[in-house]
């Protein structure tokens, strides 16, 4: 029996976020910029059509945001997570063998469904819409690699009216399609070894479904090889319909204001431990290391330039917020040096393991360990339930004038009562 992978998609994804709750950026240009408001990682239709790229500073944007009305919005990640959280749990219901790709991607299982998968995919497509508001386009073929094929052609080409389906194309008018794409839309491949195919004389879909898999293995990687078994219908990647735990946990900000002082330091170090131990617990493991670094601006030539990190191994893995921050203000203490402007600083978790099973040193003491499972999972509840940080270590601080420029945040719309969308008060400051 032939597969049939479906990958759905959000159209411009935090941009759509924005727009479900605030009608007045419809048929406007914006675009969501990164943190700090710095740089656009989602644009509208509209914004593209103006040539903005992804990527693009703000700050060097200005003369185009005079001239066409080009709307900034700050990130509002609180909001796209929960929205996403809705679309997937929509799409579960139409099949059960879900991989939930990224924020905005999903792929599913519909192989062996009797029924006519175009009509299928604009099923979800209304369902989607109705539900949360959000429009998606929906792609399908034999293999994952075709799939998200199909969800770019789904995209770009209006005849398909928002899905479409290879597995129903014949040979002949597959190619065609094929013919007509550039090699770097295939997932996997992008602009950089585009410009490699292409030397080879690799330009089109078409070219790289009819190059020999071996060939491609040893000019690039099995990867790519892979690549072009999928293009010729034959499976390689399977959907992951549960996630493998992360090996490493990084989680780190660029200062909204340079920061001096190790206070602020401090509590910045504290602030992305606490978040990156929540997310260790969320999948069950324990850390084995920690790493911690702060450096200055690598942009500010006029200023001097520091930049340092420690990695620090620990006697017993663990998952408690405050042994894990105790580690890291201590290497903290060691790699800060005064008088420099920071901009930036991180932690990373590795040497991952799972918790059940976890082997203890010969001085661990079983009492504490239970108690702080006991106050790190009440925590979470707390957290969970109220709200972030609703019950947070006192070292995070509460003032945060390091915090993360967002200057034009919409609301959290759908997880603070506080935001819920008011009738005819929609009149936050655009930019």
């Amino acid at each position: 029996m032939k597969r049939a992978i479906a990958l759905i998609d959000v159209n411009n994804f935090y941009v759509s976020c924005e727009r479900v709750f605030n009608p007045k950026l419809k048929n406007k240009p914006v675009v969501v910029l990164s943190n700090n408001d710095g740089c656009a990682i989602s644009r509208s239709k509209d914004a593209k059509a103006l040539g903005v790229v992804m990527g693009a500073p703000w700050f060097k944007m200005q003369e185009l945001v005079k001239q066409h009305g080009i709307i900034g919005l700050s990130s509002n990640y609180a909001l796209y997570a929960d929205m996403s959280n809705r679309v997937m749990t929509t799409l579960n219901d139409f099949s059960p063998n879900q991989e939930v790709y990224s924020i905005d991607e999903c792929f599913l299982d519909l192989t062996g469904f009797n029924r006519d998968l175009k009509a299928y995919g604009q099923e979800m497509r209304g369902r989607i819409l109705k539900w949360t508001g959000l429009p998606v386009c929906v792609g399908v073929g034999s293999t994952k690699t075709l799939a998200k094929l199909a969800n770019h052609i789904a995209k770009k080409q209006s005849q398909f009216d928002g899905v479409c389906n290879l597995n129903q194309l014949t040979e002949d008018e597959l190619n065609k399609v094929f013919s007509n794409i550039e090699v770097g839309e295939v997932w996997g491949v992008g602009r950089r070894l585009a410009s490699k195919l292409k030397v080879l004389g690799i330009n089109t879909v078409l070219d790289l479904k009819r190059a020999d898999p071996e060939y491609i293995r040893g000019q690039f990687s099995v990867v790519m090889a892979k690549t072009v078994s999928e293009l010729n219908g034959t499976v390689c990647i399977e959907l992951e319909e549960i996630s493998p735990p992360r090996k490493q946990i990084l989680s780190s900000r660029s200062f909204g204001h340079t920061v001096r002082d190790f206070n602020s330091l401090a509590e910045s170090i504290t602030l992305y431990m606490s978040r990156a131990a929540e997310k260790l617990r969320k999948q069950n493991s324990f850390a084995g290391s920690v790493h911690v670094y702060i450096r200055t601006s690598p942009f500010k030539l006029d200023e001097p330039h520091y930049s340092n990190g420690m990695t620090i191994p620990m006697p017993s893995p663990t998952d408690d917020s405050r042994q894990l921050v105790k580690i890291s203000l201590w290497a903290l203490k060691r790699i800060y040096r005064p008088g420099f402007n920071y901009a930036k600083a991180g932690v990373m978790l590795s040497e991952i393991v799972p918790k059940a099973g976890i082997q203890n040193d010969l001085f661990s003491q079983p009492v504490s360990n239970q108690k702080s499972e006991a106050l790190m999972s009440a925590m979470d509840d707390i957290n969970r339930k109220m709200g972030r940080e609703s019950i947070k270590l006192a070292s995070e601080g509460f003032k945060r004038p390091w915090k993360m420029r967002q200057e034009n945040k919409s609301p959290n719309y759908t997880t603070d009562w506080s935001g819920l969308v008011r009738i005819g008060d929609l009149n936050f400051k655009l930019r």
